[in-house]
């Protein structure tokens, strides 16, 4: 596996200018079958009702999971594509950082499932993801 640093690096710069850039999302930990993401709850990310909406947790969820995904699974001359998401909230936030870890159920050679853990800053589960993706040639 390349650079811990530099595959960081890389992630966080390649989303500059997207919709995980407008929801503070940034690339914090990467290891052998994982990323890991953090996102900060403010109030532009609230429900009406002052927590956290559950569009920007599964947001959270797809980016960490995608790219993982395209970090661990992605060739050259391929397109990586979420195909399905399934996400469960089981708690909500109205402040500080949720941080969501994407895990590697199996990798294959055209479909990837990973699970995504979202826990808020006292370790508290958040919501709980399922994401398949898809790898195709360009």
């Amino acid at each position: 596996m390349p650079d811990k640093d530099f595959i960081l690096k890389e992630a966080n710069k390649r989303c500059k200018g997207t919709l995980v850039s407008t929801l503070d999302i940034e690339f914090i930990d990467v290891g052998e079958n994982y990323l890991t993401a953090k996102m900060l709850v403010s109030p532009k990310l609230h429900q009406p009702d002052g927590v956290l909406h559950g569009g920007a947790t599964a947001a959270l969820a797809e980016t960490v999971g995608s790219s993982a995904a395209a970090i661990f699974a992605k060739k050259e001359n391929q397109l990586l594509r979420g195909v399905e998401l399934s996400i469960n909230h089981v708690r909500g936030v109205r402040s500080g950082y949720v941080t969501a870890i994407a895990k590697s159920i199996h990798i294959g050679k055209t479909m990837q499932l990973w699970k995504i853990s979202i826990k808020n800053e006292d370790g508290k589960d958040v919501s709980f993801a399922k994401l398949t993706t898809l790898t195709i040639n360009k």
